[in-house]
Order: structure tokens, then C-alpha cells, then sequence
């Protein structure tokens, strides 16, 4: 294994517990698309004690965070954090219960 990928996974066990108990939390949590105003907060948060500058509110209820480390290129990194209207059926301890409007979740 290189030394870079090697201190990329040396700092594996100082970030796991909180990005496990952020994953389950949102999941516990699902927003339907444009509705996302909870997660969002939670990515905006979790970017700001990072260090990343952020922007809220981008496009409705997008989160932009920027990391400035100089002069040079950039690199953007894009994720989705609407959830589906479905019912959950796998039976884990952290399954959403929520329901939309009409209760189709």
C-alpha cells in the first residue's frame, strides 16, 4: 500500500463512529426532494465544524461547503440527500418510519 492511501486509512477510526452515526440518523430521518431543510442543516453543521466555508439555501435547500487550500485547481464533489416515498421494509434498528403526506412512506 502507498504511504497516501496508507494515511488516508490511519484516520479511519477517528472519523467511522460519527459518519456511522450521521448515516443512521439521516436515514432515520428521510426528506422528500425540496423538502431537505433538516438534513441539510445536519450537512451544513457537520461541514462548519470541518472548517469548510458554507452556503445554505442554494437552489432551495442545497448546502455548498468550500475548502480553500490555496491557489490552483478545485475539485467539486456532488451528493443527493433527498430521500424516496417508499416504505421501508429491511428491518434495521435504525429504519425510517416516517410517512410522507399521503402515506406513502
Amino acid at each position: 500500500m502507498t504511504s497516501s492511501r496508507q494515511a488516508v486509512l490511519a484516520g479511519l477510526d477517528g472519523v467511522r463512529g460519527w459518519q456511522e452515526d450521521m448515516y443512521r440518523d439521516l436515514h432515520q430521518h428521510p426528506e422528500l426532494s425540496h423538502q431537505e431543510r433538516r438534513t441539510a442543516g445536519v450537512v451544513a453543521a457537520r461541514l462548519r465544524q470541518a472548517g469548510f466555508e458554507v452556503h445554505e439555501g442554494v437552489g432551495g435547500t442545497g448546502v455548498v461547503g468550500v475548502l480553500r487550500n490555496g491557489d490552483g485547481r478545485n475539485v467539486l464533489l456532488r451528493a443527493d440527500m433527498d430521500a424516496l416515498p417508499v416504505r421501508e421494509a429491511t428491518g434495521l434498528p435504525y429504519a425510517s418510519t416516517v410517512t410522507a403526506d399521503d402515506g406513502t412512506r
